[in-house]
């Protein structure tokens, strides 16, 4: 259809300005990479700033190809939030979108349909569907084989050098080899070192043309507001936010820190929403419209916003609590300024922000014999299911999950309908990466400590990191200007943040269900077994509470402040229990047993109830295990009731509340509350100082 590059570049430029507006124009790099793939056929690697149109070359490039008769562009893309904004773009531009995710089952049949029969232009698919059983086996193999573009959008993640890989994005390079010859293919992120460009780039394959450019961000004006406590910072927020343009994101470590700062930020007048990847869909759906529209001030956010999200007029993003890589920081305060002249970014550090750092990287791929146990699992047992597997293997859900999915990759598991099989291929433990990459994660930790206290430029600072060689001081930020905001706060704000940070009370729900996997537990537990809802005084995660609690733990086995005794107090004021609890039984705690029964008499005590005395252990305590199939099963064989505490139950002759120093996953309040109930209680009420969740 196109005789020549003059032509073809002027259709590019038309089909640009159909989807960005009559003034735009290509870069070098978006046309290079455009004619790359067009007529020369090849793959192609953009590391581009955010904003600077990596989307653009792909659906102008599927433009092109289209007119030519190839098949469908099929876009691997991690977010829903990233899949609608892409699809309202390939819209704007005359282009057919559809997408494959976790939210439309009911839709896939259709749409597959639709691609067959030519009527879609671009599919987007999650990461995690290419290794879905029937996707992987039956349309994966056909779309290949059809596809005239293969776009993998955050290519970041296929590294694992990279701040934000994922397992299954490393199946990609498979997909690669297996692509007939002549199907282009664009890898395309804003966050990529050296050694993650390099990574990806091979594992494309061959000839991979590599597309570079300045991170610079010419609207970003970066400053860091160091405040001592989290009262603080949480007032300085509270105070400022009326002050800073348009609206904007506040980024926090932990879920439960967006909700404690989206309530008191909504006490205070101003009007955000929280949003985290444990939101309703439906409601993260509302909440990112209502900022895409400027209903709100903000949204206080987990790093679930990221990645995509497309707002040019973003006025700001602060961050309360700093994240631990300086490649995702700047990945995040990229998502403000690109269609306004200013937007003003602050790093609000805060002093928990090394625990939860901490907890972060011991999330880290598991020892080796744990990966062994697992392959020894399936080879036993052939197909089994990831529940099937928690009884056999001591890991979390989500971290056995992760484990899999990078065992898949190896080669070493397959997933299969009903769950995942060995394939007696031989796999290695490669111990030397997994150490390296965890130094690499500790030097990024280090280096964002050093980007709070630096006196140079912070822009130039991230962008180097980012191997960026073309950083120079931005002149924008606050050491390059010598203008640093303010720490100053008004005493009533730090109160009124103080209030709300020490205002006591977490519900914990009871568990209802055994977990699956075990032989002679399933389904609902026992009505007359069960516990109540409980509570505890407050989350290790929170930025109120969790501080102290975390001091507290730290300390070993020691004795709970007047302070939090009194805030305990209020908790058990507020509870509303159906019947008031007339006796305390505590948990035997094989670490700070002193705390535990300490606190637990003086519970008693205050409370005018009676201490009965705590449960015992026959051989010892249970120890630390990561999964419920297992925790249940080291409980079970540990947990016991004295004689003659279930005598002294039996005669109490009301509820029982059950006491703990934290609640992790909730089963051994559970178990507990179970022994107690079937000594005799009518009810068991659990409180702990602490809860995990």
């Amino acid at each position: 259809m196109f005789d020549d590059t003059v032509a073809l570049r002027e259709e590019a430029e038309e089909r640009l300005r159909a989807l960005a507006g009559e003034h735009a124009r290509l870069r070098d790099d978006q046309w290079a990479a455009i004619e790359a793939l067009v007529v020369e056929r090849r793959r192609v690697l953009v590391v581009q700033r955010t904003g600077w149109g990596k989307s653009a070359v792909y659906f102008v490039a599927t433009g092109l190809l289209r007119a030519m008769d190839e098949g469908p562009t099929v876009i691997v893309s991690p977010l829903l939030a990233l899949m609608r904004n892409q699809i309202a773009a390939a819209e704007r531009a005359g282009i057919r979108a559809v997408t494959i995710n976790s939210a439309n089952p009911e839709d896939w049949d259709r749409i597959y349909e639709q691609v067959a029969d030519g009527m879609v232009d671009v599919l987007l698919v999650s990461p995690e569907r290419l290794n879905n059983p029937d996707f992987r086996d039956n349309v994966l193999p056909e779309l290949a084989e059809s596809a005239g573009l293969v776009v993998v959008d955050e290519a970041h993640c296929i590294s694992d050098w990279g701040h934000d890989f994922r397992p299954d994005y490393r199946r990609l390079a498979t997909l690669f080899e297996e692509l007939p010859p002549g199907i282009p293919v664009l890898a395309t992120t804003a966050t990529a070192n050296a050694r993650v460009t390099r990574d990806v780039a091979e594992q494309m394959g061959g000839d991979t043309l590599v597309l570079r450019g300045p991170l610079e961000r010419e609207s970003l004006h970066l400053g860091v507001v160091k405040l001592p406590t989290a009262e603080q910072r949480l007032a300085w927020l509270a105070q400022t936010l009326h002050e800073l343009p348009g609206s904007g994101i506040v980024y926090t470590l932990t879920v439960a820190a967006a909700h404690e700062i989206a309530g008191h930020l909504r006490e205070q007048g101003h009007e955000v929403a929280a949003y985290s990847g444990q939101t309703d869909p439906a409601e993260r759906l509302a909440a990112e419209e209502a900022l895409l529209t400027n209903k709100i001030k903000a949204l206080v956010a987990t790093s679930a916003l990221g990645m995509g999200f497309d707002k040019p007029d973003l006025g700001f993003v602060i961050h309360v609590g700093a994240p631990q890589s300086p490649v995702a920081y700047y990945q995040q305060v990229g998502r403000a300024g690109r269609g306004v002249e200013r937007a003003e970014v602050i790093l609000l550090p805060g002093t928990e922000d090394r625990d939860i750092w901490a907890y972060f990287s011991s999330l880290a791929f598991p020892p080796e014999p744990q990966v062994r146990a697992t392959l020894a699992a399936l080879e036993e047992g052939g197909v089994l299911s990831t529940p099937a597997l928690e009884s056999r293997v001591d890991l979390s859900r989500g971290r056995l999950e992760m484990m899999l999915k990078v065992l898949d990759v190896d080669g070493a598991v397959r997933r299969v309908k009903g769950g995942w099989e060995a394939t007696g291929r031989p796999w290695e433990y490669d111990a030397e990466r997994y150490a390296r990459i965890a130094a690499e994660r500790r030097a990024e930790q280090e280096a964002m400590l050093t980007y709070q206290s630096t006196t140079e430029c912070r822009e130039e600072y991230l962008r180097r990191l980012l191997d960026d060689d073309a950083a120079t001081p931005c002149g924008r930020c606050d050491n390059c200007t010598g203008r640093h905001r303010s720490a100053e706060v008004a005493a009533g704000a730090v109160e009124s943040a103080r209030q709300r940070l020490v205002r006591p009370g977490v519900e914990i729900e009871a568990r209802r269900q055994w977990p699956t996997g075990l032989a002679d537990l399933s389904g609902r537990i026992k009505a007359e077994l069960g516990a109540e809802p409980g509570r505890a005084l407050g989350r290790l995660t929170d930025i109120g509470w969790g501080n102290r609690l975390r001091e507290l733990f730290a300390g070993g086995d020691g004795v709970i402040t007047d302070e939090m005794f009194k805030a305990v107090v209020q908790v058990l004021a507020a509870w509303d229990w159906r019947e008031r609890p007339v006796a305390v039984v505590s948990v035997p705690s094989g670490s700070r047993p002193a705390l535990v029964r300490g606190f637990a008499e003086r519970l008693a005590q205050v409370g005018r109830l009676t201490y009965l005395g705590e449960l015992g252990y026959r051989a010892g305590s249970p120890g630390s295990q990561y999964n419920s199939a297992k925790r249940v099963q080291a409980i079970r064989a540990t947990l016991a009731m004295p004689k003659e505490l279930g005598a002294a139950i039996a005669q109490c002759g009301g509820p029982v509340l059950l006491v703990d120093d934290r609640i992790d996953t909730g089963w051994t309040m559970t178990l507990g509350a179970a022994l107690i109930r079937h000594a005799g209680a009518p009810a068991v009420l659990p409180f702990a100082l602490a809860t995990t969740s």
